[in-house]
């Protein structure tokens, strides 16, 4: 009996370390691209006043700094051994 309650929280330890490392993973994926997303739907919506209208280089700029963002926290999170 006390080897199969052994087994049986074996297992359960080894299905919860697997879904931590699931949730790990999606947690990096969102931190990623839920700024991102963000961004992009503000500067999607249609104002009048968007600085970057008047700028030529306005929308080349807006993404270099979503993909240096997205470029960092990538970085950031393999640095600290997340990915």
């Amino acid at each position: 009996r006390e080897s199969i309650t052994g087994m049986l929280d074996i297992y359960l330890s080894r299905v919860s370390n697997k879904m931590n490392e699931v949730m790990q993973v999606l947690t990096v994926i969102s931190v990623i691209f839920i700024p991102l997303t963000l961004r992009a739907s503000i500067y999607g919506m249609n104002w009048q006043w968007i600085p970057e209208l008047e700028f030529y280089y306005g929308y080349p700029v807006f993404l270099a700094i979503m993909f240096t963002v997205g470029l960092t926290l990538l970085g950031y999170f393999r640095k600290i051994g997340w990915v």
